[in-house]
């Protein structure tokens, strides 16, 4: 290589000369971004050297004198040297970039240097800091050095090496060997962790990545992640948040009412009946026709609401032994059943997955009780001649919507009443079979829905991923649900989709009988949003079939 010997600028060079960006940036912590800005520096280095090229310091410009010394040219006749250079040497300097970043940088403004590539690289700088500041907050390159001499030790977790942690990279996480049991060892380096960096941090027990097999002592291998506490804590509700709860728990309301309104489908005027049973009717009937029949239609909005509300209660009484915070309930109204349930966040950082399994559990369980009880008392209430003035005419095809609920109305209400056109129940037989439909879809095995989050705190999130391919298979062909299975896949592909985040312990098991539980409770699920297929509903009674 030759060296950088003869240079010289005109005052129109040094007017319009390109300095290389200043840029305070850690190179330390980004090592592609290091090697992105040596090569762009690379690039805009000129090298000057003589068409000898002989390597001796010595540099001829157009054969017009030669300096021995390897000086620069102060006087003005340099100031052309440089704006005749020819192509050959734009060539040569094209082939001999150095990357060097310690030698002396020289830029000429000729025209052949665009000065687009330099913005351009310096906008590539400029994105790369800006990704920087707008993403979450990383892990304190010395924190990492403390907490591995401190934290770590060869009587709790030796670590081997360390690897990028979290959804972009903002975290740490150390693999190595335990050496002790996993949650003692776990619960030690947490108050140790406490002790030496205060609040600043949480530290994550997961299973190793592509661990090549089993920990000796039995179990997954397991690692341990630190990420701030600021980046890994949910964030607090918002006042929109409340402002947009609030406004989504009012038109539930609504939902609730119209459906209470729509459930006396025998006794509306036509024009109220033609809005809600044609599709194709989008102008909707006059209000003051409905006013008469919105106080009995009260409490069966009553007890959609109920239910829906008795579910969230659920979820709070499992969160609160436990200190697990949960945000405020988004409700989602729906004209079908009242209500398709609501959102409920984690606002906190869950300890382990029993905590997952039993607060995702909880809601559905309790939703699903009071839901059984009413539809259990409608069902009798409906074969009671004292209660005759109460009850409601449904068709009898609604009950072909639910194998589970139409077998046991069957057996309930008999052959003769439930193979007619008609069938006369008390409100509480719908709210009960609405409650009990929505909490079954809650506990589809996908996404972030309750049956989600609980397949994941039991199974793990490779399970999760199994079970959330085929209930999306199921839902897209309309086995599960009905019709109400593609607005139910589009609304948890919206919403629920993604998965929850690890527990603080995400690698202890939960138990035989929380898994038994969750088992019997998705069978339950399929056979409450499997409809009842023609045949059998024709050769069971359930429902009038007509044959074309």
């Amino acid at each position: 290589m030759g060296t950088l010997t003869s240079c010289s600028f005109s005052t129109m060079n040094l007017r319009f000369r390109i300095h290389p960006p200043k840029i305070s940036y850690n190179f330390n912590q980004n090592i592609h971004m290091k090697k992105m800005y040596k090569r762009n520096l690379g690039r805009l280095i000129i090298r000057c050297s003589s068409s000898g090229g002989g390597g001796n310091g010595n540099s001829n410009n157009n054969n017009n004198g030669s300096n021995s010394d390897g000086k620069l040219e102060k006087d003005s006749s340099s100031s052309s040297n440089l704006a005749t250079v020819t192509e050959e040497n734009t060539e040569e300097r094209n082939d001999k970039v150095t990357d060097s970043e310690d030698s002396p940088v020289s830029i000429s403004s000729r025209p052949t240097i665009s000065t687009i590539e330099s913005t351009y690289n310096n906008f590539q700088v400029d994105s790369f800091k800006l990704m920087e500041l707008l993403g979450p907050e990383k892990v304190d390159p010395s924190d990492v050095k403390i907490i591995k001499d401190k934290l770590f030790g060869y009587s709790t977790f030796w670590v081997i090496r360390e690897e990028p942690f979290g959804d972009f990279a903002e975290g740490i996480l150390f693999l190595g060997n335990l050496r002790g049991k996993r949650e003692d060892v776990f619960a030690k380096l947490q108050s140790q962790l406490s002790e030496i960096m205060g609040d600043k941090y949480n530290l994550f027990m997961v299973e190793e990545p592509n661990s090549e097999g089993p920990d000796p002592r039995g179990g997954p291998r397991v690692s341990f992640g630190m990420l701030r506490k600021e980046v890994s804590e949910p964030s607090p509700t918002t006042l929109w948040q409340y402002v947009i709860a609030f406004l989504l728990f009012l038109l539930t309301i609504g939902s609730s009412v119209e459906l209470g309104i729509a459930s006396q489908i025998t006794r509306l005027p036509p024009e109220v009946v033609k809005y809600f049973t044609d599709p194709n009717a989008i102008e909707p009937p006059d209000m003051q026709l409905l006013v008469p029949f919105v106080d009995s239609a009260l409490p069966l909005a009553y007890g959609v609401l109920g239910v829906q509300l008795f579910h969230e209660i659920g979820h709070f009484l499992a969160a609160f032994p436990r200190n697990v915070k949960l945000s405020i309930p988004y409700f989602i109204p729906n004209i079908t059943l009242g209500s398709f349930g609501a959102i409920t966040q984690f606002k906190s950082i869950l300890p382990d997955r029993k905590a997952k399994v039993d607060i995702s559990l909880a809601g559905p369980f309790a939703g699903a009780a009071l839901s059984s009880s009413m539809f259990a008392v409608g069902l009798l209430l409906s074969s009671n001649p004292a209660a005759t003035g109460d009850l409601v005419q449904v068709p009898s095809t609604l009950f072909q919507g639910s194998l589970l609920l139409g077998l046991i109305s069957r057996a309930t209400l008999g052959y003769g009443t439930m193979h007619g056109a008609l069938v006369s129940i008390h409100p509480l037989v719908i709210a009960g079979w609405c409650g009990l439909t929505t909490s079954a879809f809650n506990m589809l095995p996908v996404g972030c829905l309750d049956g989600g989050r609980a397949v994941q705190g039991a199974f793990g999130k490779g399970s999760l991923i199994g079970f959330g391919l085929a209930t999306y298979s199921l839902l897209g062909l309309g086995v599960l649900g009905g019709p109400l299975s593609l607005p139910w896949g589009l609304y948890v592909l919206i919403c629920q989709r993604t998965p929850e985040k690890p527990c603080l312990n995400d690698v202890t098991e939960v138990g035989t009988w929380r898994k038994a539980a969750l088992g019997v409770a998705i069978f339950l699920v399929l056979l409450t949003l499997l409809p009842v297929w023609d045949e059998l509903a024709e050769e069971l009674g359930i429902g009038l079939v007509t044959t074309f």
